[in-house]
């Protein structure tokens, strides 16, 4: 059987897509907690079925675990310890590492 042939815009109107489901997300989280996960995990599924990386920017405001959205002293704790910043989600208790990034201020 021959393959379909595709058109390559599939991988940008995902990116789109999961972009404006974040930000219904980052909207509704307060208001509508259980609507606010339902779009993390359906932007989480299309850039998995895309083969994409969600970009870093979202990849850090949601629990991968419960697919919350974090807000730091409302539903997560945000600590610094031996260099990395740890975000403690407080619906689920999953916890979040990545290393301390030092911006140097260039010297002209």
């Amino acid at each position: 059987m021959a393959e379909k042939s595709r058109s390559g815009n599939g991988k940008k109107i995902a990116r789109e897509r999961i972009d404006l489901l974040f930000q219904h997300a980052s909207d509704w989280v307060e208001d509508d907690g259980e609507r606010s996960r339902r779009c993390v995990l359906i932007a989480k599924r299309i850039a998995m079925k895309q083969r994409i990386r969600i970009p870093k920017r979202y990849r850090r405001i949601f629990c991968a675990h419960c697919h919350t959205i974090l807000r730091p002293g409302i539903n997560s704790r945000v600590r610094i310890q031996h260099g990395k910043v740890i975000i403690t989600c407080l619906e689920c208790g999953q916890r979040k590492r990545y290393p301390v990034v030092k911006h140097h201020a260039d010297k002209i």
